[in-house]
């Protein structure tokens, strides 16, 4: 928000009040962008968003960062996205605060929030991801995430399933370290040993394909990572939480890929 000054003149700062001044501009412009600061590359300032509102019917959070915001046709899809969300959570409110109104129930106010945050900035491509939690007056809510590919060349949106031959090739790809990873990830929360086949609920391996696959980069070049984030009730009991196993690009990774977009990607460490 521009701030106009009075007629007042005011003394001239001091080169280290000026330099002091663009450092804290600078801080702040990273910390609005949501970057991890191993994963992007210069981030614009400038076209994020995030939207607030609380009343007694339901409580709206949405937000994604100037990196997105600053890419027009990304920003609409996420603006699309937003104005989709609200509009879904304000009925779905109405009518269920009607129902309790009729049954002479108290009603709870819904809720949904959701934080885009950038996950890979390479020059071909912006990969952001979010988390969500949305609440509809039951015991708790719900917990999950969604990601999103730009593609700078051809300007469009993409899932990164997409640029792979099919998604039975990349899980076949990524099932067996998933697995490990995932399992080794069981094992420090339940405090045991995880020993699939055993009949146990959630001991056995999931589908990482059926979960959100994200894309990352440790060179911010290349994609040369993929996260899976794996939500409550998917591979634990609600209490367990979400998961998230982050897996170097293999030979096998890249073998799966579409071949246009192979220079895309390098093997990870």
């Amino acid at each position: 928000m521009l701030l106009v000054a009075g007629c007042k003149s005011e003394p001239a700062p001091s080169a280290t009040q000026t330099v002091a001044a663009e450092a804290t501009e600078a801080a702040v412009a990273t910390e609005n962008a949501g970057t991890p600061t191993d994963d992007a590359s210069a981030v614009p300032v400038g076209g994020g968003r995030k939207d607030k509102v609380a009343n007694d019917l339901y409580e709206f959070e949405y937000a994604y960062p100037d990196a997105a915001g600053a890419i027009p046709g990304l920003k609409a899809e996420l603006d699309k996205q937003l104005e989709q969300q609200r509009a879904e959570l304000i009925g779905s409110a109405k009518d269920d605060r009607a129902e309790a109104k009729k049954n002479d129930f108290p009603y709870h106010a819904h809720s949904y929030q959701e934080d885009w945050k950038v996950v890979a900035s390479l020059p071909g491509w912006l990969s952001i991801s979010s988390e969500f939690y949305t609440f509809s007056g039951g015991a708790h809510g719900m917990s999950g995430s969604d990601t999103l590919l730009w593609d700078r060349h051809a300007e469009t949106a993409r899932k990164p399933v997409d640029l792979f031959v099919s998604k039975a090739a990349l899980s076949k790809a990524l099932r067996t370290p998933f697995c490990a990873a995932l399992n080794k990830e069981r094992g420090k929360r339940r405090g045991a040993p995880v020993v699939p086949g055993n009949d146990e609920m959630f001991n056995d391996c999931i589908d990482p394909l059926e979960q959100v696959v994200i894309l990352g980069s440790t060179n911010g070049q290349t994609f040369d990572r993929i996260g899976v984030l794996v939500p409550p009730y998917n591979a634990g009991p609600y209490a367990e939480g979400s998961y998230e196993v982050t897996l170097p690009v293999t030979g096998a990774v890249m073998a799966a890929l579409k071949p246009q977009y192979r220079a895309s990607f390098s093997l990870g460490k």
